[in-house]
């Protein structure tokens, strides 16, 4: 018999929590996909990159804030790092990036609407 999961990945996440991780997203974060046409030429043993959000931070507070407004979400944040003096916070994953984005898109939709645009 399956059970129901209930999990955080099946409710939406606040509505505060989706704006602010909307706002560190659109102020500098990118998207990385795998690229399909690499992989199948070298193979996985060669081309390891897969699916990936990354959100930057100017300094270790605001890197603690964007982990926990990721986990409270839902997403299981990465191991950051630091490159060019910023604090970069990856999400792996494709179905993470899927639903990152769905979330991100959901708050412009929003935002717009509540502005009359």
């Amino acid at each position: 018999m399956a059970t129901v999961n209930t999990n955080a990945f099946e409710k939406a996440p606040p509505a505060p929590v989706t704006a602010a991780l909307a706002r560190y997203f659109h102020r500098n974060g990118c998207v990385r996909r795998q690229n399909a046409r690499r992989l199948s030429r070298e193979g996985y043993s060669r081309y390891k990159k897969g699916d990936e959000v990354r959100l930057t931070a100017q300094s270790p507070e605001e890197l603690a804030r964007i982990r926990r407004l990721l986990e409270l979400a839902g997403f299981t944040p990465g191991q950051p790092f630091l490159k060019a003096r910023q604090y970069r916070q990856p999400v792996y994953g494709r179905e993470a990036v899927r639903r990152f984005l769905g979330l991100v898109e959901a708050e412009r939709i929003a935002e717009s609407g509540s502005r009359g645009d």
